[in-house]
């Protein structure tokens, strides 16, 4: 009961604020004589801010004793709480008394003093004790991402140059040294794998039974949720990245080259090389200005219950990425639910052996689809028929399927499409001028790239 008490302190806190913030700047304009009628409203508005400090201070500690917070962050935003209480009531009772300006004055900028102290330390606490000095720092990721370039990948440590900085982007606010929401701490190995109040956050080997993982996977929607929806979102590729490492044996030690790299992971682990994510060809602001409603919570519950990851594209939007690569079984009933959320669809990842021309005929509606990966799938010219009213499709990849010419002929009225990966297919060098001609805008990347010698690199021998 107590604690349900304490958390009404984000709705007092803000009551001291207002009111002591705007009696200061009365008391400070009362000095001169065309503002002297402010004199007679200056002690209600002193003694409302007081009693709404001391509630706010009474209501803060029980929150403090809730268990989430811990440090010295806390008991420093307590005690200056408690300053502010404590010089207001004093404001309160000697402003009839006192007849100097210049002490009235002095104290109450020394009110405004902590009053924006007590606000920063709080501020800290709920978004992060960096929270206003993070956009200044230059040795971020650039484009917003969460993981700072990694130049050679294979010779960096998966945890300490990836997995950390992740955690540290997108958790530490709520899970780190000075807050511990459920009772859970991740900025450090041994909380990491202690867990919280709801088990296992992290199960070495089984991605799946993590908490973690299950906590992200959840609808947006759902109070569960894990980062909160207020805040940004881990990318599909960061998803990927985080159930690549705890498959692996969640090891804090160990190099990228000494875990496995299947096919899946080697795009991901390429983005984090070149300091961007692998899709970012196609930035942010190309997601609809024209928002729309929100997909069915129990849809997106089933989905990722079959393995499919969803998540927002962005923040505050409800347009949504889904990953296919997990799913084992794409039946009739997984695709039924593909086109239960057509109109939220705007980026979409089918890169799974299991994938048809059958299965796009699920996708032929979802007429927001700007992204599309169908790599290494069974498609052949006869499923991209499903693809020619796509109008918003930008990106197309379709390297290591049976394509041919006849079926881009088939995407012609795509006057969108930006970009199209034909790596591995069954289009030849001399098909590449005919569907130029078809898609005069669009960008052909066929792959294979080979990457030049520089005078200053250097050559390493090795003995056989």
């Amino acid at each position: 009961m107590l604690e349900f008490f304490g958390r009404f302190h984000p709705v007092f806190v803000h009551l001291p604020i207002g009111i002591l913030l705007l009696a200061c700047i009365c008391i400070l304009l009362s000095l001169k004589q065309k503002f002297a009628n402010l004199k007679h409203a200056i002690p209600l508005m002193l003694l409302l801010g007081a009693l709404s400090a001391i509630v706010s201070c009474v209501t803060g500690y029980l929150l403090a004793n809730g268990g989430d917070y811990d440090g010295n962050l806390v008991s420093n935003h307590q005690w200056m709480g408690i300053s502010v209480a404590v010089l207001s009531i004093i404001l309160w009772a000697i402003y009839k008394k006192v007849k100097s300006k210049g002490i009235l004055a002095a104290i109450a900028t020394i009110l405004v003093v902590l009053i924006s102290i007590t606000g920063h330390l709080g501020g800290s606490l709920t978004h992060g004790s960096d929270y206003l000095t993070a956009p200044l720092k230059s040795d971020g990721a650039k484009n917003g991402a969460a993981i700072p370039p990694i130049p050679n990948v294979q010779e960096a440590f998966v945890y300490q140059n990836a997995i950390q900085p992740l955690l540290k982007s997108r958790c530490y606010s709520c899970h780190g040294s000075e807050k511990q929401k459920g009772k859970l701490r991740l900025d450090q190995e041994e909380y990491i794998l202690k867990g919280g109040e709801d088990g296992h956050t992290v199960v070495k080997g089984k991605a799946d039974e993590s908490e973690l993982i299950k906590r992200i996977l959840l609808p947006l929607n759902d109070e569960d949720h894990m980062a909160p929806k207020e805040k940004p979102q881990l990318s599909t590729n960061e998803i990927a990245l985080l159930k690549w490492w705890i498959n692996n044996g969640a090891d804090f030690k160990k190099k990228f080259k000494d875990l496995p790299q299947g096919d899946d992971i080697k795009p991901v682990l390429a983005s984090l090389q070149k300091g961007e994510d692998a899709t970012a060809e196609i930035k942010n602001n190309d997601i609809p200005t024209k928002e729309i409603s929100a997909a069915d919570d129990k849809a997106l519950k089933k989905l990722a219950d079959a393995g499919v990851t969803i998540v927002p594209v962005a923040q505050n939007t409800n347009y949504l990425s889904a990953n296919f690569v997990n799913v084992q079984v794409m039946g009739k009933d997984i695709l039924d639910l593909l086109k239960s959320i057509d109109k939220q669809l705007l980026w979409l990842k089918l890169e799974n052996a299991k994938v048809n021309d059958q299965t796009l005929t699920a996708i032929k509606n979802c007429k927001n689809l700007s992204r599309l990966n169908l790599n290494n799938t069974q498609i052949t010219d006869t499923g991209l028929v499903a693809l020619k009213d796509l109008d918003q499709l930008q990106s197309l990849s379709l390297v290591g399927t049976k394509v041919t010419l006849k079926g881009i002929d088939q995407l012609k009225k795509l006057k969108n499409l930006k970009f199209l990966y034909l790596y591995q297919t069954k289009i030849t060098k001399a098909d590449l001028a005919a569907i130029k001609k078809l898609l005069p805008k669009t960008n052909l990347d066929t792959g294979n790239y080979k990457i030049p010698t520089l005078s200053q690199d250097t050559t390493v021998f090795k003995a056989p």
